[in-house]
This record gives structure tokens, sequence and C-alpha cells, in this order.
């Protein structure tokens, strides 16, 4: 079984960073539904992709603990949308889609995982990042003791005070309706 669906023509996607907030992944992929909570067993999540902003960005590695869990957000999407969703994510450019296994509801299952090609371990996320990736943890109500080490993360202030300014605002507007 692959994360792509022959018989609905949507593919499933676990997001763990940025693309939990619902209102970033659809603005991407519009058809984007989120599932639920799923699990990542096995890896950690590290925020050393290198972005063309120059800070870090989220990513999972496997690790040799099978008490390591990455948790985020199972979302399907429609097929039609996955290579809008693969420019976003800069496939071939910093990122690669791999077909994996995560836990949902218990049991099982594949969906495609974005990994870090591109890392730097001395990155740090700038804060507007962050603050994207707590609140789709805080939306999809992600285990507390998992925000806390999400909100533990050390941000840097982005020096491009225009972004900075435009991305702070998306979380606030996904919560409340209002366009970004």
């Amino acid at each position: 079984m692959t994360a792509e669906s022959e018989t609905t023509k949507s593919f499933s996607v676990f997001a763990y960073g940025s693309n939990m907030l619902s209102g970033r992944i659809r603005r991407r992929c519009p058809s984007a539904a989120a599932l639920g909570t799923a699990e990542l067993h096995g890896y950690e999540i590290k925020w050393h992709k290198r972005s063309k902003d120059g800070s870090g960005k989220c990513d999972v590695v496997q690790i040799n603990n099978a008490t390591a869990v990455v948790y985020g957000v199972l979302y399907e999407i429609s097929v039609g949308e996955r290579q809008a969703l693969d420019k976003a994510e800069g496939v071939g450019i910093g990122y690669e889609a791999k077909n994996g296994e995560v836990t949902f509801m218990g049991t099982p299952r594949m969906a495609s995982i974005y990994h870090a090609t591109a890392i730097d371990p001395s990155l740090k996320p700038y804060s507007w990042y962050k603050a994207l990736v707590v609140a789709g943890a805080k939306e999809h109500n992600l285990p507390e003791r998992y925000v806390e080490r999400l909100l533990a993360t050390v941000a840097l202030e982005d020096p491009d005070r225009e972004r900075h300014a435009h991305n702070w605002l998306l979380p606030a507007a996904d919560r409340s309706g209002l366009p970004s």
C-alpha cells in the first residue's frame, strides 16, 4: 500500500512542521483535509533543514531509539495538488518526499513524509516559523509535553522585518479566519 490512493485520487501526507497548521497547508493545497494526529516512531524532529531564507526548517531524522516519536497531522490531499506541495516544500532542492509508515488511530498507515536533503546542524529557525509549527501543534491538540519541547526550541529573529511581520501574523489569521 502506498501513500497514494488509486480509488480516491488522493494521497496522505504526514505534516510535522509548519504544514501542521491547517491554514498554511490549505494555502498550498486547498483540498487538504486533516484526518487527525499521527505518530512517526523511531524518529526525532530537527530544525536543521537549510532554507533559502538562511534559517532552519523542520526535518525528521531516524534514530536508534524505539521510544522516540514525532507527532504530526495526517492530511489527505488531491493527487492534482502534489506538484504544488512538492514545489512549496522544495523537492529536489532541499527536501525529498518518501513513503513511510506512521501510526494513525493505533493502526499503521502509509503516508508521504518530507525529508531534508540540505541540512546544516548550526541553523536555527526564525521565531515566526517556530510560531507556525507550535500553532499547528496546538490546533491539532498534540501532546502537551511535545508542544513544550517545540516551544523550548531556540529561535532567531528574522532580519527581514517585512517577512517576519507577514509570517508572524499567519497563526493568528488562521485561528480567527481572517485572510493573511
